[in-house]
């Protein structure tokens, strides 16, 4: 088995995974008043809050840092469950999986764009471009994917969907005060941007093969 298929199943099965985790959590909060909607505004508001907090960490850089990359964990993880609420409740409406992709882009943006301002600040030109172009590279996934869907087509292709750059923005901002910072923004840009890259290319791929 080569590489990129090794890689592509052990996604595969981290994605279901998680989905199955996710879905079998949901089982009480389902028969509860608590509304998908109410998770993904839940969810938003803390990776906004986030942002914030990680933006003041020259007053504080470990507490503002750590404090950051929680709120920023359970924010993305409420974004997670706020899909398999929806599924588990019949809860499900297209207003619901709009907002719920809307906002998606809204908190990673100011995660990141809280970040860039970080760089900014430290004069490290290097790094805020790097940032720019992660947040361009992280939308553009997202783009990418709803466009493929609206044609019909397979759009989730690609190593760097957004659990995965979650992943490399928590452990970024865990080991930020020992300067790993930058390196996670680097390692986020780039994937981004092959992921980008690996779905037109699928795109290409089914639309000749229909």
């Amino acid at each position: 088995m080569s590489s990129p298929e090794g890689l592509g199943r052990l996604k595969e099965g981290y994605t279901v995974g998680v989905r199955r985790l996710a879905a079998r959590s949901m089982e009480g909060l389902a028969r509860t008043r608590v509304s998908p909607n109410a998770l993904t505004a839940a969810g938003v508001a803390l990776c906004i809050v986030s942002g914030v907090i990680v933006y003041f960490e020259y007053r504080h850089e470990v507490a503002a840092y750590w404090t950051g990359a929680t709120l920023f964990t359970i924010g993305s993880i409420l974004d997670i469950l706020d899909g398999a609420l929806a599924r588990r409740s019949r809860k499900a409406t297209p207003f619901g999986a709009f907002l719920d992709s809307t906002t998606d882009r809204v908190g990673e943006g100011f995660m990141l764009g809280a970040i860039a301002l970080i760089f900014a600040r430290e004069r490290n030109e290097v790094a805020l471009g790097f940032a720019i172009a992660a947040i361009a590279g992280s939308f553009l996934v997202s783009y990418t994917r709803a466009r493929a869907e609206a044609l019909g087509l397979k759009g989730d292709v690609g190593i760097g969907s957004r659990a995965e750059r979650v992943v490399v923005i928590v452990t970024g901002l865990v080991l930020a005060p020992w300067g790993a910072l930058p390196w996670a923004i680097y390692l986020l840009a780039v994937t981004a941007w092959i992921t980008v890259l690996q779905r037109v290319l699928s795109v290409r791929t089914q639309l000749r093969n229909r």
